[in-house]
């Protein structure tokens, strides 16, 4: 696999910097001039960094003032990306894997959602099941783009699931989820060992880097062996007590 070019390990390294909470809202980021210093290139390389980073409303680029970290948007509601692996192992649990297919395809022209995430590439397919304690727990569908993660596509998913080398290589600035109940289709119910008709929760996640999509994927648990929690609290005005 190709290394990526230089602008883009630049901007991964600052925002992981950003997303990991190192770097914190309204601190500077180093100059144009100390970052051509520290990775030995040229100002254009270092401007197209920061430029992407300023898209995805990570930075702000302020005359004489120099790039600073951009306030995050809270929601009042926060419902996170989970690792299934790890949730699975936090229940003492032993996760397993396993990959059923991969490949690298078009969008479907007559569906919306698959040309938005893959934009003006193409799709990576990955379908699989996970389990727990050698029980299967969900059967995943996912689509990823291939225009925003290129190196996906050689990625070796036979061992370590989508979502959590995800996690791993592209941090994520925003996510939308859609829960919702379904009968287990004919397709994959035998996947998941249970007669077809089954009720499942089913989890359909969006997930984007600044304006680009990344992934989109669905998830459907076996209803009995899982439960999503959201922590959240109450917003107050600004003269409540």
């Amino acid at each position: 696999m190709r290394p990526a070019p230089l602008h883009e390990r630049i901007r991964r390294d600052i925002e992981d910097r950003i997303l990991s909470g190192a770097a914190r809202p309204g601190e500077r980021i180093p100059s144009e001039r100390e970052l051509m210093a520290h990775y030995g290139c040229a100002r254009m390389t270092v401007s197209k960094a920061l430029s992407a980073l300023s898209a995805a409303g990570l930075v702000l680029r302020r005359k004489r003032a120099g790039t600073v970290v951009a306030e995050r948007r809270t929601e009042s509601l926060v419902l996170d990306v989970p690792d299934l692996p790890a949730e699975i192992a936090r229940r003492g649990q032993a996760y397993a894997w396993r990959l059923i297919g991969k490949r690298v395809r078009a969008p479907d022209p007559t569906r919306d959602e698959e040309q938005q995430v893959a934009g003006s590439g193409a799709l990576l397919e990955i379908i699989g099941v996970h389990g727990a304690d050698a029980t299967p727990f969900a059967y995943e569908e996912r689509l990823v783009s291939i225009a925003a993660v290129p190196e996906a596509a050689a990625a070796d998913f036979s061992r370590t699931p989508p979502g959590s080398w995800l996690l791993g290589h592209i941090p994520w600035t925003e996510a939308e989820h859609r829960i919702g109940a379904t009968a287990a289709a004919a397709d994959w119910a035998g996947l998941l060992a249970i007669p077809v008709g089954s009720p499942c929760l089913t989890v359909e996640r969006r997930t984007w880097r600044g304006d680009q999509r990344i992934t989109l994927v669905r998830q459907h648990f076996v209803a009995s062996h899982y439960q999503l929690v959201a922590r959240f609290g109450a917003q107050r005005d600004a003269g409540s007590p």
